[in-house]
C-alpha cells in the first residue's frame, strides 16, 4: 500500500512540473502548450451533482498551438475549448465537468488535450473529488 502511495505521489510530482511555462527563459521556438492550474481538487462533493472548473491553456512559443482534440478518462467528465487555435502568448480556456453520479470515496478523472506541441503532444489536466452521500 506504501508503495502504491509513493508511486501515485512521484506521478502527480512528475506530472505536475511538465505543464509549467519556464519561468526565466526565452518563449520556445515553435508551438508550447501549458495549462493553469494543471489539476484542481473539487473537495468534498455530494453524489449526483455537476461539478465545473475552469483552466486556461497557455501557448508560450513562437509559433501558433492548435489544440487537434480533447477527450476524457471517463464518460462522467466532459471538457470543451473555446479555441482550437492559440497565437504566441495567448491563452483559451479549457472547461471541465465532473458528474459526481453514484461514486463514493475519492474519484480521479483526466482530460487529455492533443496539440501540435512537439515536445508535449499528449497534456493532461487532472481532476478530482471526494463524493460523498448526501
Amino acid at each position: 500500500m506504501r508503495r502504491a502511495c509513493l508511486a501515485v505521489l512521484a506521478m502527480l510530482w512528475v506530472g505536475s512540473g511538465a505543464a509549467e511555462e519556464p519561468k526565466s527563459s526565452p518563449p520556445a521556438n515553435g508551438p508550447r502548450i501549458a495549462v493553469e492550474p494543471p489539476s484542481f481538487d473539487f473537495g468534498k462533493a455530494l453524489q449526483n451533482k455537476t461539478l465545473q472548473k475552469e483552466f486556461s491553456i497557455r501557448n508560450y512559443g513562437t509559433e501558433d498551438l492548435t489544440i487537434e482534440n480533447v477527450s476524457t478518462t471517463c464518460g462522467c467528465t466532459a471538457a470543451l475549448t473555446e479555441n482550437k487555435t492559440v497565437k504566441p502568448g495567448g491563452s483559451t480556456p479549457l472547461r471541465v465537468t465532473l458528474q459526481t453520479r453514484n461514486y463514493s470515496g475519492k474519484v480521479v478523472r483526466k482530460v487529455l488535450v492533443r496539440s501540435n506541441d512537439p515536445g508535449k503532444a499528449l497534456l493532461e489536466v487532472q481532476v478530482e473529488a471526494n463524493v460523498v452521500s448526501p
